[in-house]
């Protein structure tokens, strides 16, 4: 079953995905806030509906238990809004998601285990073809900037500052992952159910806090009733926690790097919704992924 839920977790995020790109505004200095304040409520209600729906006796201690993990998650997460506010001048969100790979050579080294042929061929695969769209990503952006007479900073096209967002997002939220796998699947410190729920309580308090901030403190408008993209965003992102748990507690070397390839789902639905067109290059590396992919799934059944 892990399969099967790291593929909707896939699914999930990809579409998630498509609407930050929506809701982060560069003219808005608080669109990270406003983002995450939209996360939290949003998995704070599916926190509370399913702890009562399920009749779970959740602990609140669970939040600081599992706070080493959603700290780094969380944070990795608020970098990812706040670069995408530069998304023309960075790298996109291929880039973000090679920490599947780093969380896999991270886990294999701390623990251990065979992995089949399949497994490893599936993997490289994955993380090759991640790869490999994001710097054809790059690529593309200054071209198209430079197309249209753009001065584009030499800073950017070194790309120094330009993977600045995507690489914190990337490192940070492969030890997020690592963690989590110590948590959810090595050690078994927590189970599936705590975990969702620390993780969600989490998010909710950051919420909270930052909805204070943003309109006591900074005394900004914001009626989080007309966010639609916003909670859109937040509400794909709550549905991919919920299956990310359960595929990271069962597999989690081989479910990170296949989660990690939700950026060929973004990238599949902004050329459709934002009418962008596919280069042959772009087609080739999602079918490279695609591969990798069907072959982690055979793998399974084997």
């Amino acid at each position: 079953m892990w399969f099967l839920f790291a593929l909707l977790t896939t699914l999930s995020w990809g579409s998630a995905d498509l609407f930050y790109k929506k809701g982060s505004d560069s003219s808005d200095k608080y669109s990270t806030v406003k983002i995450g304040i939209m996360v939290g409520l949003v998995m704070g209600i599916h926190a509370f509906i399913y702890m009562l729906t399920k009749g779970i006796n959740f602990d609140p201690f669970d939040i600081i238990i599992y706070l080493p993990v959603s700290f780094f998650y969380i944070l990795s997460m608020l970098i990812g809004y706040w670069g995408l506010r530069y998304i023309e001048l960075s790298i996109s969100s291929p880039v973000q998601n090679s920490s599947g790979a780093i969380t896999a050579i991270l886990l294999i080294i701390f623990f251990p285990q065979d992995l089949t042929a399949f497994n490893i061929i599936g993997i490289v695969l994955i993380t090759a073809g991640v790869i490999g769209l994001a710097f054809l990503e790059k690529k593309q952006q200054t071209a198209a900037l430079e197309a249209n007479n753009v001065q584009v900073d030499p800073k950017y096209k070194i790309g120094v500052l330009a993977i600045t967002f995507p690489i914190l997002y990337a490192i940070l939220d492969a030890i997020g992952t690592t963690a989590d796998g110590i948590y959810l699947d090595e050690l078994s410190l927590i189970g599936e159910d705590a975990a969702l729920l620390a993780y969600e309580f989490t998010w909710l308090i950051y919420a909270l806090i930052a909805l204070i901030y943003l309109m006591v403190i900074k005394k900004q408008k914001f009626n989080i009733l007309k966010e639609p993209v916003r909670t859109s965003a937040a509400i794909f992102e709550t549905a991919g926690q919920f299956f990310y748990v359960y595929a990271m507690s069962n597999n989690a070397v081989i479910a990170a790097p296949l989660i990690a390839s939700y950026s060929i789902v973004s990238v599949i639905l902004s050329r459709i919704f934002l009418k962008e067109k596919l280069s042959k290059q772009h087609y080739t590396l999602i079918i490279i992924v695609m591969l990798g992919i069907a072959i982690l799934g055979i793998a399974d059944e084997l």
